[in-house]
């Protein structure tokens, strides 16, 4: 198991979207992630740089940042784009996090 954090981030003004849409997670999506080993996944906003943190277990290679070939990641990269900052391709920026600290 890894556990991996990144950050992402959010248009100002559009945190209640953001919630609203994760609330109602595609079924395919959330099936997706789970069977390519992705669990306890966790998305956290931080209200004054409007920075979201990730944080997600992972059995196996794969994360939810590596699926961008995936046609439902695609098509939810576009649902999304219009509120976050995202690349050329619709992908969220992401950017990935050292951990320096763990306790279990």
């Amino acid at each position: 198991m890894k556990r991996e954090a990144f950050k992402m981030y959010l248009k100002p003004g559009l945190e209640q979207e953001y919630q609203k849409r994760h609330a109602a997670i595609w079924p395919e999506l959330r099936e997706l992630l789970s069977r390519n080993g992705v669990f306890d996944y966790s998305i956290y906003w931080d209200r004054e740089t409007n920075i979201l943190f990730a944080f997600q277990k992972t059995e196996g290679e794969a994360s939810s940042q590596d699926m961008g070939t995936n046609p439902i990641v695609q098509k939810w990269w576009d649902y999304m784009a219009d509120i976050m900052e995202v690349n050329p391709d619709n992908s969220p920026v992401s950017i990935p996090l050292t951990e320096v600290f763990h306790m279990d």
